[in-house]
């Protein structure tokens, strides 16, 4: 077994904390020995929780933290008062180097502000995208950026495409990973200002696998490994396709349902449906890392379940062992980023 990697879990985070993160992490201890997981909230509600569960015990210990940050409240204004928040609680301890890395289902932009606030970027670092896994035809691709910076320039982008390729190469195993950036069509003249004034600078760089634009409709298919846009393009995307996987799902069911031949075909065809439609279930591919800053932030979506939580710390492993952060700061320029808020 090799290095213990400890993740920092914000239990009071989400729509269905503490229950359903609870019972993710124990679920994630019991797959992985090498994983302790630090439970951050209010110590007597984690420990009733806990109580359920049969679990190694060595493996889980609680963090209290006596305060809570809603997503109804202004992000920074409530991470620069509520010091003893789940989630400035456990950020602390990212930054303390007393947790390897913290996963919350809590509010984005408190763990946006967070982030860049306590554990701060790495140096050259210009902004910190949310990066999360999609699933795809031929596998998975990653999304960056999907919600941390809606007003991206080109330098960005092309730091969003560089750091992506890091992640996908050392994290998910794709050698020479393609990189695509979105736009509205495949021709160099078409597009706005930022994506025009990006391809040329993409075109040039030596160190990533660039191939091109990418229209929307060719992400599902897994035409690139990295798929770079800025956030507010890149949340419109990933939001489209939940809800559309959703819908299909929904209706696939329903039309099995629909009479007895297919309510028996259905039973038959069930395992293998199973599993492919569990493959176009994003909660299979953990959270989204905010890539760039000096230690490893995951946020998973609000409504996430155990399984969700379970695989988001799980990732956190495979991060921490192949030194993303290292790699990131290693090919990035080292020129010092300007002080202002993301």
């Amino acid at each position: 077994m090799g290095r213990t990697i400890r993740v920092a879990v914000d239990a009071m985070g989400g729509d269905n904390a503490p229950f359903e993160i609870v019972k993710g992490a124990v679920e994630a201890v019991k797959e992985s020995p090498e994983i302790q997981v630090l439970l951050v909230g209010k110590e007597a509600v984690i420990r009733k929780e806990l109580a359920a569960y049969t679990y190694p015990k060595e493996q889980i210990s609680v963090v209290n933290a006596t305060e809570e940050i809603s997503c109804e409240e202004a992000p920074v204004v409530a991470v620069k008062k509520k010091k003893d928040s789940s989630i400035v609680v456990a950020l602390n301890l990212v930054k303390e180097k007393k947790a390897d890395a913290f996963v919350s289902a809590g509010s984005t932009g408190a763990v946006l502000v967070g982030g860049l606030t306590i554990v701060k970027r790495i140096r050259g670092v210009e902004r910190t995208p949310l990066a999360p896994l999609i699933p795809t035809e031929t596998g998975v691709s990653l999304l960056i950026d999907c919600g941390a910076n809606v007003d991206a320039k080109p330098s960005q982008l092309v730091q969003f495409a560089k750091m992506g390729s890091i992640y996908m190469k050392h994290v998910v195993g794709v050698e020479n990973p393609r990189v695509a950036l979105v736009n509205i069509g495949m021709e160099e003249e078409k597009g706005n200002l930022l994506v025009k004034s990006t391809y040329p600078l993409l075109k040039e760089c030596k160190d990533i696998n660039f191939t091109g634009f990418i229209e929307a409709r060719e992400i599902p298919h897994g035409a690139a490994d990295v798929v770079v846009c800025d956030a507010f393009v890149g949340n419109v995307i990933l939001k489209l396709y939940e809800g559309l996987a959703a819908t299909l799902v929904s209706k696939i069911k329903e039309g099995l349902k629909s009479t007895a031949i297919s309510t028996i075909g259905a039973a038959m065809a069930k395992p293998a449906l199973k599993k492919t439609l569990k493959s176009f279930d994003t909660a299979e591919y953990g959270g989204a890392p905010m890539l760039g800053l000096n230690g490893l932030v995951v946020k998973t979506h609000g409504s996430a379940k155990s399984v969700e939580v379970k695989n988001s710390i799980k990732q956190c492993v495979t991060f921490v062992e192949q030194e993303i952060e290292t790699k990131i700061r290693e090919n990035l320029t080292t020129e010092e980023p300007a002080e202002t808020e993301q």
